[in-house]
């Protein structure tokens, strides 16, 4: 079997999280999803996203990074505006799968506006 491997990025909201007041914690969201997504553009990051009906709380979302590099892929995301804020924390480890299963699509999904 034919694998690849990429650095996955777990988000957590660590127990002591900084608080904000909601001015600045919708900031913080919007430079990080600012963040995220040029980190996409770059070709750094394949997929990210938040997680839902998690049973752990404090999971916040996934990054799937294609550096090559479980350091430069925690340097990425440890500059990541809300991880500087000190509003999440990160956890970095190899991920690997079939060669080419990135692909698939998932189910889609409709945001409100």
């Amino acid at each position: 079997m034919n694998l690849e491997s990429y650095e996955l990025v777990v988000l957590r909201r660590p127990a002591d999280a900084t608080p904000y007041d909601e001015a600045t914690l919708e900031r913080l969201q919007t430079e990080h999803l600012a963040y995220l997504a040029s980190l996409r553009q770059a070709g750094h990051v394949v997929t990210n996203g938040p997680v839902l009906d998690q049973p752990d709380a404090s999971l916040r979302g996934l990054t799937f990074f294609c550096t090559g590099s479980l350091d430069r892929a925690r340097e990425l995301a440890e500059a990541d505006p809300a991880v500087r804020a000190g509003r999440l924390a990160v956890e970095v480890m190899t991920w690997w799968c079939p060669a080419g299963s990135m692909t698939r699509p998932g189910t889609p999904v409709a945001l409100e506006a």
